[in-house]
């Protein structure tokens, strides 16, 4: 290892070092006379000693850390090269003076051996620096090996990898100023931050895993500590105690006990930590006055021209020194609080993930998924803003005693006149900042209404595009938002007169002082006038920012309670819940006993809203299930069939009775009703967390009829699902679900209806290869409608309203079920293949060409790389409107003024009662101190002194001093309206900006192709309303404001400073560019940090949402603990980046805090060279400095007000993209129909081509046929031969390239697009219903009286549902969850009844209902539609076969279309296969 010679051989030279300065103390003494004073040397040596010391220990302590293999911190190697300046002008002495060799006088002969000595010494430390061969990367930076990208992404990891690690391990100089960052920096600004991958790893003190860790082992202790064993439970024992928890289960009643609370678990866990860090703030808080009073020190200084020039150096040094080590520990404290921020963050969220896996169903279900997400996002950024501002809940009252008490000392009593004002101040921004609370409250629960709205408009969006109720939802949507705005109006106006309160106080309070002041008979002097200014800009800080941090403080306690109540919720009590041993006593695989269960839990009953399956109640009295046997399920919708299957796994509440289950670790193979799929590849969906096994995966894919399937998709299993699936067919998601649970190899397998979405050929195979197949020796309960499937149980359950009516063996059971079809033969032959899996499947089959290079349907979200476009600029600018941003401007330009006039006015009076009129005139321009009063100040104080200069200044004081009173009120009232009349004007105009940007967007979004939504994943859109809309509303307009401010007051300041001393240019330039390049540098990169933090932020909130919607099925196979592991992975992914962001802030600021000790400290030794040389002229100076004082806060408040308005302008770019990229429906309408079109119902395709998306094959390939008046034709045809996109043609949902189709002779292209849609009536496949009445699910329009929608829920069955649940008025659950999936459908039956329209599409429509239910469809379908024409995608073959023609497609084409006798006689027809490839 070359490394460890070089660092061998600095850590010896730096110890020779040290001792040749202690040696070189002793012939200094002695030749004291020749060479200045003993002392001065002695010291100087000394010190440098020490410092070689320190830097050998230093080195020690860096060699064996991580660094030994790198050269260490290049920052170290330069400190060493600082003396050899003095060093080589020391030679240079010795050798002309030629005292070198001088054998007269050893002594000096002596100390140049030694500087020889040092000088050699300091060259082979350079040297062995230098040697190493290694790459000239590692010089800036430990981290080297970032540059090969040598990356880890997994937080597992090993030693070898800690060079991607931020910070640890870093020395004090590299922690301080951030070196470690520097490469970061640098991929950032050569545009390498390309994905999170690219971000340093987390301090191990950050990482998620050791955060929880230390997060859960506080909770256990609390837990322990509240003595409710039932409680531990709550967050941490496995899913199934079986084994430890040993917990007794407690009644019910007890559990109200005292529950763990968040806070005190968050205060145990990192409470040391965070609190100790006040101790940073209060030295940083009394750091910040050492500049007022040392400033205070300085003038006078200059003033009195008495004191010795040494003074005036260390006034100028403590300025310094003040500033710089109170940037240092500003800087380390925020940087601290921010790190405790991200441990509070991780620990919470992985709570809230926690809990919601372990919470029971029911108790779930009071929440939305929607409240629940928010948990994690709002409420949890809510309590990190508390950690921030919880330290400024007692520095504040603090800095305000200390500036009170200085005030004191300045102006005496008078200062209270000023008090007593800025006092009554604070209850009236106590009562604002109450009544913006409100309003926000009230705004955020629109806002809630209008997401879940979207959210549901999203979800249901094919389904509103075929019933074109765009409108209606864009009405509700809209109503929402006009809520929403008028409180948010309500929230800017209030902003508004807190601004115009907090700019206009300064004036007002010190008005107030002076005025007082001057009555009590005292005069005005230079330095008193501008401390005094100064000290009252140090206070209306802290009074104004308190009525915020409290309501911070508030905020955070609301959300508090909101996650402490939902952690609150019951969980799961599965050793309450299930018996231990088998009551039977016999060897069963499930037995339970005299069992009740309900959706709700027994206290809310009374009071609840139906909730789930209308709070269906279940009754077992008696069922026991031998191990292996197939029992089967049957009973008509809503009969309680699922919640039987619910109740087995413990979703359910029991009420009592005995329930057992043997070998109950193991979990169920369970596939839902409703299939659940995650948003990733279908072989993961499979695997679902097991190791790959391929013999075992082929055996599953082909019983499951799944292999045909995987060669259509275009990767594969590789390909992608998207959300919940979306991108597969209805039968497709049900046997993936049903392939996901047979690999998982359980004992137990409960199936919910898995036949129901399959045509009558797979079903076939389903019930021969998997459930008699490779589920054979399984326990296995079926719930199915398919009762023909059934024949092959060994036992049946005939189930009607919760209870069991009868079992026995199928030949008993199945003549009470099955309601005799008209072709009893036929029906149990096949049928057409997967009904919606061929819409959907074309889809994916088109897509496949277009994909397989890139195996991903969708396209990863955009992250707009590089600097933002104008044109966002200029969309924002144009949506407020030009005019009304000029005028904004234009006031914040007034305001200035006029606040720079009144100071100038300040300084006029000043001069005039001075006694030494020259002398004064100069010092009066100081009075213009004050941080906060300086954003203000721009060009007015340019004017004033040439103008004093020649005034005549009365020597006496008899000044009317109401005169210079009243003009200065005048002034200051002027300025007053300036300031209000900016502060509303900006308040209306981002109101407007927000009204017209969420408008175009909605539009646009609702006119959106079919094609756009299929593509872009439901969580990308909703953020644009939800976030992105937030940010333009309320987070833009806030920073926005400030960054203006920022703005010009950096401008008036640059002006003043440089007209106060001109001198001073020759340290601004260099400063001013080095500031520009500085900022440049972290925009870019912070720029890319920010987007990479949004980007990983998603998935974190897509897995949550996904895994609440999957909740049954991952607790029943036990993946539980696997999706912890992979919230927490995602959550570290995100922490990661939000880190690098926080982090690059302080690097930022660190660097701009030493620009402005940069700059005050030239200002201050400029001051003393002009004083010395007799120059000077005190009031510029002081005015200059009071200024610069404020710099630091101005020129990183501007950075950070601009970086941020960029980073919220990302929000108007993004909703821009969107209001103009995508691609739209065509609106235009070339024909005007009559107001019955069509009124006989003919519809007519001719040479129709149609492709999916340009570059695909096309899904119809020529298809030409006609449907007469009133006909009913059904349509049928294998897997993707483009039967549902015949409707996709019909209803435009996709544009043709070629052919037409007319319905009733018009070209359909010509129709507009509501027109042509209104007037036919479809039945979808997905039923979909909105969360509202009933009512409005039926006829969202209000066309309808309520006579006819009970004439239509009569004729489907539905009208007992609907008046148990309580009538048409009565609510459904968010996507009607109060319905069972069977009824879901018959609503949308009962949709098409009511549009009485001429031509109606069924598309699989009869999936989830049991065939007497079915039977009574088809005869409402054939009497209400006798006259109107049909066309039918059927599912069971029964359907079609009365029908009077049947189409046969294949690929894209017209195979066969004749009456359904015919063809079944016609020897070799497709149509003739199809039907006997169900007769097995």
């Amino acid at each position: 290892m070359s490394h460890r010679r070089g660092w061998r051989c600095r850590i010896a030279m730096s110890f020779v070092l040290a001792g040749l300065l202690l040696a070189d103390i002793i012939p200094a003494t002695i030749s004291q006379q020749e060479l200045g004073p003993v002392y001065l040397e002695v010291l100087a040596s000394g010190i440098a000693a020490l410092s070689w010391l320190t830097h050998g220990l230093a080195l020690i302590m860096l060699c064996r850390s991580i660094h030994g293999s790198t050269r260490g911190p290049a920052a170290l190697a330069l400190l060493t090269l600082l003396p050899l300046p003095s060093l080589v002008i020391t030679l240079v002495w010795y050798c002309q003076s030629g005292t070198a060799w001088s054998p007269a006088h050893p002594t000096v002969s002596s100390r140049f051996t030694i500087l020889c000595l040092k000088l050699a010494s300091l060259l082979t430390y350079v040297i062995s620096y230098l040697l190493p061969g290694a790459d000239r990367h590692e010089f800036l930076s430990i981290n080297s090996p970032w540059q090969q990208d040598q990356f880890i992404s997994e937080p597992g990891m090993s030693v070898s990898d800690q060079q991607g690690v931020a910070e640890d391990g870093e020395s004090w100089l590299s922690r301080f100023f951030y070196a470690w960052m520097n490469p970061l920096m640098k991929r950032g600004y050569q545009w390498k931050l390309n994905q999170p991958q690219d971000v340093c790893l987390l301090p191990r003190k950050l990482q998620a895993a050791k955060v929880c860790d230390q997060f859960y082992a506080c909770w256990q202790k609390k837990a322990t500590v509240h003595q409710v064993e039932e409680e531990t439970v709550s967050l941490t024992s496995p899913i199934i105690a079986g084994d430890d928890g040993s917990s007794n289960a407690l009644d019910r009643s007890h559990h109200a006990q005292e529950p763990v609370r968040l806070l005190s678990v968050l205060h145990a866990a990192f409470g040391l930590r965070f609190y100790s860090l006040g101790l940073l703030k209060l030295a940083g808080s009394l750091l910040s006055f050492s500049g007022p009073l040392l400033l205070n020190l300085l003038v006078n200084f200059m003033e009195s021209r008495q004191e010795p020039l040494s003074h005036g150096v260390l006034y100028a040094l403590g300025l310094f020194a003040g500033s710089f080590v109170g940037a240092l520990l500003r800087n380390q404290f925020s940087y601290e609080v921010q790190k405790v921020t991200l441990m509070v963050r991780a620990a919470v969220i992985s709570a809230i993930y926690r809990k919601a896996l372990r919470v029971g169903s029911t108790s779930l279900s009071r929440f939305t998924v929607g409240e629940i997400v928010n948990f994690m996002s709002t409420d949890t950024s809510r309590l990190i803003n508390f950690c921030v501002s919880f330290h400024e809940v007692w520095s504040l009252p603090f800095q305000f005693a200390i500036t009170l008490y200085l005030l004191y000392q300045q102006v005496g009593v008078a200062f209270l006149g000023g008090l007593a004002l800025a006092l009554l101040l604070v209850p009236i921004n106590k009562v604002i900042a109450n009544r913006i609370m409100m309003n926000n409250t009230e705004m955020l629960k629109h806002k809630d209404t209008r997401v879940k709205l979207m959210t549901e408009f999203l979800s249901g969006i094919r389904v509103i595009k075929f019933y074109a109720w765009e409108k209606h939802f864009s009405t509700r949507i809209n109503a929402c938002r006009a809520k929403e705005l008028q409180k948010l109006r309500a929230i800017k106006y209030l902003d508004a007169v807190c601004v115009y309160l907090w700019a206009a106080l300064p004036v007002v309070v010190s008005i107030v002082i002076f005025i007082t002041y001057v009555l009590m008979g005292h005069q005005l002097t230079a330095t008193k006038v501008f401390t005094a200014l100064a000290l009252v800009g140090m206070l209306i800080l802290p009074l104004n920012s308190f009525p915020w941090v409290l309501n911070g403080t508030l905020e955070a306690k609301v959300s508090l309670d909101r996650i402490q109540r939902f952690l609150e919720l019951v969980d799961q009590d599965l050793e309450a819940y299930y018996a231990l041993g088998s009551p039977s006593g016999t060897a069963s695989a499930i037995d339970i006993r005299g069992a009740d269960f309900s959706w709700v839990p027994a206290i809310e009953e009374s009071t609840s809203q139906p909730l789930s399956t209308g709070s269906l109640q279940l009754h077992i009295e008696n069922l026991s299930v031998r191990k292996g046997m197939l029992l089967g399920v049957v009973g008509k919708v809503g009969s309680g069939k699922s919640s039987l299957l619910a109740a087995i796994t413990g979703e359910l509440i029991k009420q009592g009775g005995q329930v057992y289950i043997c070998d109950l670790e193991q979990g169920f193979g369970l596939a839902t009703q409703e299939p659940w799929i995650q948003f990733t590849t279908v072989r993961e969906n499979i695997l679902f967390g097991r190791q790959y096994d391929a013999r075992l995966y082929e055996e599953v894919v082909e019983a499951c009829a799944l292999s045909e399937d995987l060669n259509i998709l275009p990767a594969g299993d590789q390909t992608e699902v998207g959300e919940n699936g979306v991108t597969l067919s209805g039968g497709q998601k049900a046997r993936i679900a049903l392939a996901r649970a047979v690999y998982q190899e359980k004992e137990f397998y409960l199936l919910d209806d898995p036949l129901a979405a399959v045509d009558a050929d797979v079903a076939n195979h389903l019930m021969q290869k998997c459930i008699l197949g490779i589920l054979q020796h399984k326990t296995r309960i079926l719930c199915t409608h398919r009762t023909e499937f059934l024949e092959k149980a060994d036992a049946l359950l005939l189930m009607d309203n919760g209870r069991i009516i009868k079992t026995g063996p199928p030949a008993d059971i199945l003549p009470l079920v099955e309601s005799v079809p008209k072709f009893k033969d036929m029906n149990k032959r096949g049928n057409d293949k997967d009904s919606d899996e061929q819409g959907q499947e074309e889809v994916i089959e088109t897509e496949a060409e277009e994909s397989s290079q890139d195996k991903c349907l969708f396209h990863k979200e955009e992250k707009k790389e590089g600097a933002l476009d104008f044109q966002v600029y200029k969309a924002y600018w144009l949506a407020m409107g030009s005019c009304l941003a000029l005028s904004i401007l234009l006031s914040l330009l007034l305001m200035q003024a006029s606040r720079n006039i009144s100071d100038w006015w300040l300084s006029h009076w000043i001069s005039s009662i001075s006694q030494a009129a020259n002398m004064s005139v100069m010092v009066s321009s100081a009075s213009l101190p004050s941080t906060k009063l300086l954003l203000f100040s721009v060009v007015g104080l340019v004017s004033p002194i040439q103008a004093l200069d020649t005034a005549p200044v009365p020597s006496n004081a008899s000044v009317d001093v109401n005169f210079y009173l009243t003009v200065y009120g005048g002034i200051a009232g002027a300025n007053s309206l300036f300031t209000i009349f900016r502060a509303f004007l900006f308040a209306y105009g981002t109101i407007r900006a927000a009204i017209v940007i969420h408008k175009r967007l909605l539009q646009r979004v609702i006119k959106a192709t079919v094609t756009f939504f299929d593509t872009t994943p439901t969580g990308r859109i909703l953020n644009r309303f939800s976030s992105d809309l937030y940010c333009v509303d309320d987070s833009l307009p806030f920073i926005l404001n400030i960054f203006l401010a920022n703005m010009y007051g950096l401008l008036g300041m640059l002006v003043i400073i440089t007209y106060g001393l001109p001198w001073i240019g020759l340290v601004l330039l260099p400063l001013a560019a080095l500031y520009f390049s500085i900022q440049r540098y972290y925009r870019r990169t912070s720029r890319e940090l920010k987007r990479l933090y949004s980007v990983t932020l998603s998935p974190i909130y897509t897995h949550f949402s996904e895994t609440l919607s999957g909740l049954s099925s991952i607790r029943a196979m036990r993946a539980t603990q696997r999706f912890e592991l992979e919230n927490e992975l995602r959550l570290e992914q995100n922490q990661r980046c939000l880190f690098a962001s926080n982090t690059a802030m302080q690097w930022l600021d660190i660097r701009l805090q030493m620009i402005g000790v940069a700059v005050i400290t030239a200002i201050a030794g400029i001051a003393i060279i002009q004083h010395q040389k007799q120059i000077g002229n005190p009031g510029l100076v002081g005015l200059a400095l009071s200024y610069a004082l404020s710099v630091t806060n101005l020129l990183s408040g501007l950075i950070s007000s601009f970086t941020t308005t960029e980073t919220m302008m990302v929000s108007v770019e993004r909703t821009e993209e969107y209001t103009t990229d995508i691609p739209m429906e065509s609106q235009d309408k070339l024909v005007q129909v009559a107001a019955d079109w069509p009124s006989q119902g003919l519809v007519e395709f001719q040479q129709v081509i149609l492709a999916y998306r340009a570059g695909l094959p096309n899904a119809l390939d020529g298809v030409s046929f006609t449907v007469y008046p009133g006909e009913k034709v059904g349509i049928v045809g294998r897997t993707g031969s483009g039967k549902s996109t015949l409707f996709l043609a019909l209803f435009r949902m996709l544009e043709l390239k070629a052919g037409r189709i007319l319905l009733d002779g018009v070209d359909s292209q010509l129709v507009g697009l509501e027109e042509l849609r209104s007037r036919l009536a479809i039945i979808p496949q997905d039923p979909f219903l909105f969360s509202g009445s009933i009512r409005e699910n039926l006829d969202p329009q209000g066309k309808r009286t309520d006579a006819e929608l009970h004439e239509v829920l009569e004729q489907c069955h539905l009208r007992d549902a609907v008046t148990q649940m309580g009538g048409l008025d009565s609510e459904l659950g968010e996507r009607g969850k109060s319905l069972s999936v069977g009824q879901r459908q018959l609503v949308c039956l009962a949709r098409a009844l009511l549009t009485q329209a001429k031509v109606l599409c069924i598309d699989e429509a009869t999936a989830s209902v049991d065939q007497k239910t079915d039977h009574l469809l088809q005869q409402t379908i054939r009497q209400r539609f006798a006259d109107k024409t049909v066309l039918t995608i059927a599912h069971r073959l029964n359907t079609i076969l009365d029908s009077d023609r049947v189409l046969v497609m294949q690929a894209g084409r017209v195979v066969e279309l004749d009456s359904p006798a015919c063809l079944s006689k016609k020897d070799g027809s497709l149509f003739q296969r199809l039907l006997h490839s169900g007769q097995q």
